[in-house]
Parts: C-alpha cells; sequence; structure tokens
C-alpha cells in the first residue's frame, strides 16, 4: 500500500502551512486517486492552489507534483488487488426498504474497511498490545461504548484491559496514574472528541505508546498515535455505524488469541469455571 509516503507526509505535516495541510489531507485520504487526477483537479479538489500542490510535493521531498503521483501511482496494484470481501444484498428492493439500505451501508463500510487497513499497521498494534503491562481504552459518546467492548474482548483473551470511564474525572487527569509499559487504545469518529485528541498528544508527550481507531488517515487523533487503524463508519444517520468496527475489534481479540492459543484456552476455562460456579443448580423436578 501506500504506508512508507503517507508516513513522509505525517513526518512533515506539523511543518507545513495551512495551505499545504490542504493537499497533505487530500493526499492521506484518496492515493487510489492521485494517479487520475491532474495537478489542477488535485487543487479543486483539496481546495488549494496549483502553485500550493507544488509546493506541497516539493517539500516533502519530490521535485514537483508528477512525480509524486508517479510514486503513489507505483504502489496502486496493491489497492487494485482489494476486492469485496461481502456481496450487497439484492438492490431490487422498494427505495423505501430501510433495512436493506441500512445492510447495504454496513457492508460497504467493512468491505472499504478491508481495502484502506494497513495489514502491517494491524499487526503491529496487535504486537504492541501484547507485550503492554496493561492496556486503556477511551473513547466519547458511540466511542465509549465500542471502547467497553474493545476491553471486555481483549479481557477474554487474556490481555489486562480497561475502559477509561468519563463520569469520574477527566481523561487527562485519569492518564496521570498510567504506569510504564501502559499503553491507550483511543477511538475517536465524527465529530472528534477534543478531550480524546488532547488524551493522545498527552501520551504521547509522556511516551505511552497509543493505537487509534479512527475513519480516516487524516483524522487528528493519528497524528499522535504510534499506529492508526482505519475503519469506515458512514451511516445514513447523523451517527457513526460500528458494524466495521466491531470487526476490527473481533479481528484484534482473535487475531491475539491465535498467537497465544494455549493462552487463550486456558483464560476460556478459567472463565467457564467462573461461570459455574454462579451458576445456581436446578433442583428436582423444577
Amino acid at each position: 500500500m501506500h504506508a512508507q509516503l503517507r508516513d513522509k507526509i505525517r513526518g512533515n505535516y506539523n511543518d507545513l502551512s495551512n495551505n499545504l495541510r490542504l493537499v497533505a489531507d487530500f493526499f492521506i485520504d484518496n492515493f487510489d486517486k492521485v494517479p487520475f487526477l491532474s495537478v489542477h483537479e488535485v487543487a479543486e479538489s483539496s481546495g488549494a492552489s496549483v502553485a500550493s500542490v507544488v509546493r506541497f510535493a516539493q517539500q516533502i521531498g519530490f521535485s514537483g507534483y508528477s512525480e509524486i503521483r508517479e510514486e503513489v501511482a507505483g504502489n496502486i496494484q496493491d489497492h487494485l488487488e482489494g476486492k469485496d470481501k461481502f456481496s450487497l444484498i439484492d438492490e431490487q428492493s422498494k427505495d423505501d426498504d430501510i433495512l436493506t439500505s441500512v445492510a447495504n451501508q454496513d457492508i460497504s463500510n467493512i468491505n472499504n474497511t478491508f481495502r484502506v487497513i494497513d495489514k502491517n499497521d494491524f499487526k503491529n498494534a496487535v504486537d504492541l498490545i501484547e507485550k503492554a503491562k496493561a492496556v486503556h481504552t477511551a473513547g466519547l459518546g458511540i466511542s465509549y461504548l465500542l471502547s467497553r467492548i474493545l476491553a471486555y474482548q481483549l479481557n477474554q483473551v487474556g490481555i489486562k484491559a480497561s475502559a477509561m470511564r468519563h463520569d469520574t474525572s477527566p481523561f487527562l487527569e485519569q492518564a496521570l496514574l498510567f504506569d510504564k509499559g501502559e499503553i491507550l487504545i483511543l477511538l475517536s469518529f465524527p465529530p472528534y472528541s477534543k478531550e480524546t485528541i488532547e488524551l493522545a498528544k498527552y501520551a504521547q508527550e509522556q511516551g505511552h505508546k497509543t493505537i487509534a481507531i479512527t475513519n480516516k488517515h487524516a483524522a487528528p487523533i493519528s497524528f499522535h498515535a504510534n499506529h492508526s487503524l482505519i475503519v469506515k463508519s458512514e451511516n445514513m444517520l447523523f451517527t457513526n455505524s460500528f458494524a466495521a468496527i466491531s470487526v476490527l475489534i473481533n479481528a484484534i481479540a482473535t487475531e491475539i488469541a491465535c498467537k497465544d492459543k494455549e493462552g487463550a484456552l486456558q483464560m476460556i476455562e478459567k472463565l467457564e469455571n467462573i461461570q459455574s460456579s454462579l451458576t445456581v443448580p436446578r433442583e428436582n423436578g423444577q
């Protein structure tokens, strides 16, 4: 994929002017389109000038737009190889069939997530979780609910994890108690929570490793994360769909379990013993 070029852009992002950041954001989110666009089309799509597009290319180490477009085109095959993992539901339904429309949107989110997620970032994120002394998950709104599910899933496969609550004290106050070796997994989707982004920034400054689960590489939180896992969350409503996010959460837990099958089996056995001890035995005749 385009991981190296994306990382190069992100590494220079803070040194770019506001106009050049518009171009950077467009590149990060639209690598697949760049080889087919002229410099004028990139300028129009990004909201910047043609001169800004050229300066952006030069500032990150290319002679001009043509060279950076060739660089992107050289890696385009990796993107074109991605095919739908799921088929869309028959669209011959009535226009007012909301169930079908919502299902198709979620299937599209899952398919698009398969295309954009960086497999190396996924692998490295799982490795980081495995080696962590403890994992803290956090987010606001629907991201808070998903952070709790993620913490639960990690606990089920033997990872010490807990979701940060927001009803007791601000995230930054809780982060003061983090120990060395503890990591953060932060979920951030539009509208992006400033508090979650500030938590990621603080963790970065304090040397705590952070994994961001967000909807695009140019999302604000991604610039303060060691690894960004991109998940598509488009929805017919004003909220985010969590279908593809749930798939990613399940994939993280499953990958950890597969890498440590013995540890996962031991945890399952312990959980089953606990459940058995908490189950009230049925009396005869009842």
